[in-house]
């Protein structure tokens, strides 16, 4: 079954709209949805419109180094199944967002510091709790410039499958907010490569879903999940169209 989550970004403590990942341009949300651009009360409004799951992108963990704990608290106490990516480059960080009851701790390739990093967070958590998101732009995957392992995309997902990571998001940054739709050929490839390797990686896609049809389509690919904020938050995929589909239960 595709799930949908919504995905909130937050930047300087309130709820941004992302676009292309051009993080210095990005400014506080406007939605049909809520004129709130505090990530308590955008999350509760989904909440009330019967989301389990929620995404969040901290982009002041991620940027800066300054994880909202206190936040992640927060919407667990709503009642959220939590995703979050907050710039994971210290083993400490992981284990305190787990202690806060965060379902899945996010490890975007934009920060990680090694491979060998993952093998370290699975040893201290378990791979139940992981998810790798491949982050990507102009269809390359960003590291921090001190990379050194390889970035070659079937590589790097054999490595990681081999330490038995079965879940990953890909992430077009290039796309997200766009609504230009969802690179294909960049999951295609993806879903290729975890197949061959045989461990029956799963996939979550995040960037550029533009509407209801094409998030239909996804389920061709097995893809595991959808993130949404754009789609949702102007009205191009309406919460009730999800629930007479399926897609929202």
């Amino acid at each position: 079954m595709l799930r949908v989550i919504p995905v909130i970004d937050v930047l300087n403590g309130v709820v941004v709209h992302a676009v292309k990942g051009n993080r210095q341009k990005y400014q506080p949300l406007q939605s049909v949805l809520t004129t709130s651009v505090n990530p308590l009360d955008v999350a509760t409004v989904f909440k009330r419109q019967g989301f389990s799951e929620l995404y969040i992108a901290d982009l002041d963990a991620i940027l800066e180094n300054k994880p909202n704990f206190a936040l992640y608290s927060g919407l667990v106490q709503i009642g959220f199944n939590l995703l979050v990516d907050a710039g994971i480059t210290a083993i400490e960080t992981a284990k305190k967002l787990y202690s806060y009851g965060v379902s899945k701790i996010i490890i975007g390739t934009e920060t990680l510091p090694t491979i060998s990093f993952v093998n370290e967070i699975i040893q201290q958590i378990s791979a139940e709790h992981i998810i790798i998101s491949l982050d990507m732009k102009d269809n390359k995957i960003l590291t921090p410039h001190n990379f050194s392992d390889s970035t070659e995309m079937s590589e790097l997902l054999k490595q990681l499958c081999r330490m038995s990571v079965t879940d990953f998001i890909l992430l077009d940054l290039s796309r997200v907010g766009s609504n230009e739709g969802v690179n294909i050929d960049l999951l295609t490839q993806i879903s290729t490569i975890l197949t061959h390797n045989g461990n029956g990686g799963r996939v979550y896609v995040g960037g550029g879903i533009q509407s209801l049809d094409e998030l239909l389509s996804l389920k061709k690919f097995d893809v595991l999940g959808v993130l949404l904020a754009t789609a949702l938050h102007s009205g191009k995929i309406d919460i009730n169209t999800l629930k007479q589909t399926g897609l929202l239960f």
